[in-house]
This record gives structure tokens, C-alpha cells and sequence, in this order.
């Protein structure tokens, strides 16, 4: 039977299980857009081809599975630049898909051509994989060479850009193949490595299990749970896995903010590293507390992509392959003779406690005007359970650190690129990924809030109930600290401030549910409100911007450690 290009494309994609589709409505793609609709696809239009890229991308790292986001030629696609630049810096498997102008278009030397752009050049310092599907013959190579490419090695994004004069091509295809059958799905390890590791496991004193986001973005959370278990070690987090494996919350510290993993850490002999790349954020598994102690302890590092073993430090005993398979190969040897807990993990869990208690301790008891470590405080032990946890902005993102009373097992955040504006389409992205039974709560500043606001609509228009609480000083507040750092405490902090902007009026404009929250021991009842509302719903509490400027606070003495050229 004859089947149109943009039908079997949507056939490719359905055989890698995605059955989502964001991008803006164009010629290039009204076809595909009705037909994904009459197949019970997803189909959401977002304001800006940007926050629609970050919403396939919080797909990805709620489901496991590549995202896809659609572009219209010239400009369109241009919006999608950002997104691919987060995505490529994220590690995340999105397929970016932009129209183009029909190819006589490319050839023309007459000047003055409406909406086209030379488009792939744009794309190929970042993407993994640029294609062209030129003929309609292609369509299977080029698709199925995206997705070999975005999830072979360490993830990526990738871009194929589909031209009008193949849109409504016909072709003659058998079924669609399933992923195993054109690439290397969940690669294991060698038998010979998985040995080692496991021997170094079996007799180490103090082993260690470092976790980073790649473990939450493969849905690996119930495997590594049971490994942790088996081990009987404490779990460390890096910045970009702030979430927290079920069962193992009193076991599981942040890296370089808790004491008790610093000493973990210091104590060490064996660390297992899984789903991090070992980044500034860990200090490249060297420097800082790694300096400390036992710098003789020995590396064990599972990792898909073999260029990436022995660059940020030597790796002992690399596990090349997929960390979905390469897990299970792990916890087979420990299943039925799990270790011994680690002699100091209760000293550890005690210490860890103990911060924690002094952390509540610390927090500013007054209510007005709302010092931002009791707005995080506050916020965050209103959000339910078991809540999806977003989180976006410069100093709330600092804050939450350190005062966030949330153990999420899933949390969002674009920690690798810092980019702003990510938190409202990561939201919006979550709550389709999980559904409208599991809640999904945006913590953020009002400066990283206003980039996508209009996004807002989208999540009312799709009946998505995300509840965004937004910290506001309204400031660049990073920046303000800057200034005064760099300037002098008499900087004019040029263009660093704006209005009050009442966003909480903005999202009831939209039709959203509205609060605005100035007592501290407002915050909660005003979160459970917009929980029960079942509706979008924006959390406005305004915070002492002098307070959130100076970032007073534990965690930021932490992070300028990550750069080797802060300076202020």
C-alpha cells in the first residue's frame, strides 16, 4: 500500500514508541500534524519553537525516549537554534525536524527569497547527525540513521530537515523496522570488565555509588536502587541528579554540600560512577574533596560512549555499554550474596541528619519581606511526594540547594548549560510524560519565568495542571551580585532591575489559577490551594532582593569551586 512521506515518518517514529509530537503549525507540516492526530498522538503547539524543544527534551528525561520537535523553514527553525544548543550541552536525544522550501529554492541565483535559509549549516557544530531527505527513498535511512546516532555513544541531538517538494511523495514500504533490528539497542559490557568490577566491589571497605541525571533521564531508578542496596553504600549525588532513588533517602548525599559526603568521599576506596560524565561539578573526580583522604581509591565508571573513559581522569575498570544493561550485569553478582553494609554508613546517615536539622534550624524566621531560604523552605515541603520537581533560575536554583525540604524521584533542571527560561516547557514536557495523576511543581525566579510565560496558555489549552511557584525579586539577582562584586556596593546595576510585574494577575489572564503570597507561613496553604485548584496555576512570593543578591548561603561557597575562573 502507498504511504506518503510525512505518513511514514510518523510510522518510524511510532516504532521507537513516541507518539508526541510539539512544533508550530506550517504547509511544511499540516499533514503530519492531522494524520498524528488521527492516530492518537499528542500534537502540541507551543508559543515559541524554543520551549518547544525543551518540552520534547523533558520528555526525554521522564520516559527514556527521544523527544521531537518540528520547525517551520526559515525562522521557525531558527527558534529551534537555542533548544538544539541546550540539547547538544544537556546530552539529550531530541530529533529536531525543520521544514524547508522546496529544493529549486536552494538553486536559484535571483535574490530576495522569502523565509529561506541555508539551514543545516546551523545545526552542525551541535547535532550529533544532520540529514537531508532529498528523495523520498530516503526517508528510512536518514530517520533511522537520526536515531542511531542520537542514542548510540553519549546521547545527542540530532536535525533532518524535510523539504516541501517531498511532503506528499508516495512510497511502497513493508512495515516499519522495530529499533533492534537497524541498531545496537542497550549495549552490555565485556564479560572480562563486568569481573573486575565486580571483584573490586566485592572487597572493597568503602565503596561508593556517584550518580548523576543520565540514571533519572534512563529510567533506571528501580536497577540502580537495588544495586545501592546490594552494595550497601551510601549514594552520592552529583548537581544534576538532585533526585532521590525510593528507599535510599537517608542514604543518599549531595555531593559537596552534605559533611557526610565529603567524608564518604574522603573515606573512599572504591567509587562506582553511573550516568555522569564527571564534570566540573565533581571537580573531574580529582580535584577539591577528591584530594582528600584515600587518593589511591580506584575508579569504576559506566559509560556508553568509549572516546569519553580516561579524559576528565583515569578510569580503572571502564563498563562500556548502556547503563540499562550494564546494571543488571552488576547486580547478578550481588542478588543472591548482596555486601555487608559499609562500617560507617549509620555514622554517615546520623551526620547527614543532623545537617539537615541544622539546615531548618538556619532558616530566617521572619516573614516579611520573605527572606529567600524560607521561601525555599517553605515551598518546597509543600510540594507533594511523590511530585515531578522543576527547577529553573540563577540564585532560586542556588537556594534550593541547600534549603529544599523536597526528595523528589524525579527532578528537572538544565544544570549542564545554566540556560534560563527551561523551567515552565520542562514542566509542561513532565506533566504529558507522567500524566494528570502525578503532579508537577515548578520552583524558579521570576527572571528565569518571564523567558517562556506565555507557555502558560499552552498548559491551560492542554489541560495540564502544573503549579509554577516564582521567587521574585525582580532583578537579574546573579547579576546584581555581580555588579556590587565587581563595581563596588554603589554600582548603578544598569538594566539588573524591572517592575513588579503581579504574575499572578498574568496567569489569570490565561486562565490559569492566581495567588500572590507575601507571609512566609503563607506560602504552603497558597501551594495547596493551587494543587486542589486542578488547573495551571502560578504561586507569585515576592523575596527580600537584598538577602537573595548576597547569597549568604552554604551551597554558593560550593559552586564557585565548579569554575576555574570565578571570581567574585
Amino acid at each position: 500500500m502507498a504511504t506518503f512521506v510525512y505518513e511514514r515518518i510518523l510510522d518510524l517514529l511510532e516504532a521507537e514508541g513516541i507518539k508526541t509530537l510539539f512544533g508550530i503549525p506550517d504547509p511544511s507540516f499540516f499533514h503530519m500534524f492531522t494524520t498524528a492526530e488521527k492516530r492518537g498522538w499528542r500534537v502540541v503547539a507551543p508559543h515559541h519553537e524554543e520551549a518547544g524543544g525543551f518540552m520534547a527534551e523533558a520528555m526525554w528525561r521522564m520516559t527514556g525516549r527521544p523527544g521531537v520537535v518540528v520547525g517551520n523553514q526559515g525562522p521557525g527553525v531558527a527558534n529551534l537554534v537555542p533548544a538544539a544548543i541546550c540539547a547538544a550541552k544537556e546530552n539529550t536525544p531530541t530529533l529536531f525536524i525543520g521544514g524547508q522550501r522546496r529544493r529549486v529554492a536552494e538553486q536559484r541565483v535571483k535574490r530576495g527569497r522569502i523565509q529561506f535559509i541555508r539551514q543545516s549549516q546551523h545545526f552542525e557544530s551541535v547535532m550529533k547527525y544532520v540529514g537531508i531527505i532529498e528523495y523520498p527513498e530516503q526517508t528510512d535511512e536518514v530517520i533511522h540513521e537520526a536515531f542511531r546516532r542520537a542514542l548510540t555513544g553519549t546521547p545527542g541531538p540530532v536535525f533532518v530537515e524535510y523539504p516541501m517538494n517531498v511532503i506528499k511523495a508516495q512510497l511502497d514500504l513493508p512495515p516499519a523496522l522495530p529499533p533492534e533490528a537497524y541498531r545496537l539497542v542497550h549495549p552490555c559490557a565485556s564479560a572480562p570488565a563486568v569481573e573486575a568490577a565486580v571483584a573490586l566491589l566485592r572487597n572493597a571497605r568503602q565503596p561508593i555509588l556517584l550518580i548523576g541525571q543520565g540514571v533519572f533521564a534512563a529510567r533506571a531508578h528501580e536497577a540502580i536502587a537495588a544495586l545501592a542496596r546490594a552494595l550497601g553504600c551510601p549514594v552520592i549525588q552529583t548537581s544534576g541528579a538532585t533526585s532521590f532513588l525510593k528507599g535510599l533517602e537517608e542514604r543518599t548525599f549531595a555531593y559537596g554540600l552534605s559533611p557526610a559526603a565529603v567524608d564518604a568521599v574522603v573515606k573512599s576506596d572504591v567509587v562506582l560512577a553511573i550516568g555522569t560524565e564527571l564534570g566540573e561539578p565533581v571537580h573531574h573526580g580529582t580535584g577539591h574533596h577528591w584530594s582528600k583522604g584515600n587518593v589511591d581509591r580506584t575508579w569504576i565508571l559506566i559509560e556508553s560512549d568509549a572516546t569519553a573513559i580516561g579524559v576528565n581522569r583515569p578510569i580503572d575498570v571502564p563498563l562500556v555499554g548502556d547503563l540499562r544493561a550494564v546494571v543488571p550485569q552488576l547486580m547478578a553478582a550481588f542478588k543472591d550474596r548482596p555486601r555487608a553494609p559499609s562500617a560507617e554508613l549509620d555514622s554517615w546517615i546520623k551526620q547527614h541528619a543532623a545537617y539537615k536539622a541544622g539546615i531548618v534550624a538556619s532558616v530566617p524566621k521572619e516573614s516579611a519581606p520573605i527572606h529567600p531560604a524560607r521561601s525555599m523552605f517553605e515551598a518546597t515541603r509543600a510540594i507533594p511526594q511523590d511530585a515531578v520537581y522543576v527547577r529553573d533560575g540563577g540564585t532560586t536554583s542556588i537556594y534550593s540547594w541547600t534549603y529544599s525540604q523536597s526528595m523528589p524521584s524525579d527532578l528537572l533542571w538544565n544544570q549542564n548549560f545554566g540556560h534560563l527560561g527551561t523551567g515552565l516547557p520542562y514542566a509542561i514536557g513532565a506533566q504529558l510524560a507522567v500524566g494528570p495523576d502525578r503532579r508537577v511543581v515548578l520552583v524558579t525566579s521570576d527572571s528565569a519565568f518571564l523567558f517562556h510565560i506565555s507557555e502558560l496558555e499552552t498548559a491551560v489549552r492542554k489541560n495540564l495542571p502544573v503549579v509554577c511557584i516564582v521567587a521574585c525579586d525582580y532583578a537579574w539577582g546573579l547579576e546584581v551580585r555581580g555588579y556590587r562584586a565587581i563595581i563596588g556596593p554603589e554600582s548603578p546595576e544598569t538594566e539588573a532591575h524591572w517592575g513588579k510585574v503581579r504574575l499572578d494577575k498574568v496567569a489569570e489572564g490565561f486562565g490559569a489559577h492566581g495567588e500572590y503570597v507575601e507571609r512566609a507561613e503563607d506560602i504552603g496553604p497558597a501551594v495547596a490551594r493551587a494543587l486542589a485548584s486542578g488547573k495551571a496555576a502560578v504561586v507569585q512570593v515576592p523575596v527580600n532582593a537584598r538577602e537573595n543578591a548576597a547569597l549568604q548561603l552554604p551551597g554558593y561557597d560550593e559552586f564557585k569551586t565548579w569554575y576555574t575562573d570565578f571570581t567574585y
